[in-house]
């Protein structure tokens, strides 16, 4: 087989693929966010969705998004049984480790960070982000979608991504494999499943302790905004529920959701 072939195609690799979720790659589509919500009806288990090409690729809160054809573009549809949203949204940090073990078959892991709430640092750039959307009645999630770029050969210019924002990364350019999409969702979608069995399993605390062994500025000073409001202090740990726990000059602070700045 041609070196272009995808892993899951090489007989002696095809039994690495996680039994239980399927996979379709496209060529091009608007988002493989939004294309796993057009096919929420009809998928019935988990479901990788990868696209070569994204014209309209999104980001958290809706930030627009680059995506140069070459890198990373996927959504996990993931059928979940009402499970309580705040239980659904801690798959964040399942996808992060995940994307943190990939990564480093492909670059020293003493490289990499992981920024709470969802993103992965390379040399102090941004490599990868994740971004959840979810749908379900009564106050359970019936099924979560999971998203992930990663920018493998190319990173958005600096003039691309809202100001303020960490500079964008490539994983190639910074010295590390060149891996095609194909590739790397191969060995990500292994990865993942095994995370997502021991978070079945286990609950959040080992993947959490996972998390925070390899998460960046913990012990440090940093800045965390919501929608509302500035706050300064150390980080000092994720709890079981995701929050980021700062502690400041006024005591010790809960964030649920925001974004921090070093």
């Amino acid at each position: 087989m041609s070196t272009d072939t995808p892993l899951w195609e090489h007989p002696q690799l095809r039994q690495i693929w996680p039994d239980d979720y399927a996979r379709i790659v496209l060529e091009d589509t608007d988002s493989t966010m939004a294309e796993a919500r057009r096919r929420a009806s009809e998928l019935s288990g988990p479901t990788w969705i990868m696209s070569k090409r994204q014209s309209v690729p999104t980001g958290r809160r809706g930030r627009a998004w680059t995506a140069p054809e070459g890198n990373f573009a996927a959504t996990l549809f993931l059928p979940l049984d009402g499970d309580p949203p705040q239980q659904a949204a801690l798959r964040s940090f399942v996808a992060s480790i995940a994307l943190y073990d990939t990564l480093s078959k492909s670059i020293d892991p003493k490289r990499l960070a992981l920024k709470w709430p969802n993103d992965v640092l390379l040399d102090g750039g941004k490599v990868a982000g994740i971004l959840l959307e979810s749908s379900g009645r009564g106050g359970g999630v019936d099924w979560l979608s999971i998203g992930i770029g990663v920018n493998l050969i190319a990173a958005p210019e600096a003039t691309q991504v809202e100001e303020g924002a960490f500079r964008p990364v490539a994983l190639h350019a910074q010295g590390g494999a060149r891996v095609t999409p194909e590739d790397f969702l191969f060995w990500f979608a292994g990865i993942y499943a095994d995370h997502e069995r021991a978070f079945r399993k286990l609950g959040i605390d080992p993947i959490r302790r996972l998390w925070l062994q390899n998460a960046a500025r913990i012990g440090e000073v940093i800045t965390a905004r919501t929608v509302r409001d500035t706050y300064i202090g150390t980080f000092d740990t994720v709890d079981e529920a995701g929050n980021l726990i700062l502690r400041t000059a006024e005591g010790i602070v809960e964030i649920p959701a925001g974004d921090v700045f070093f």
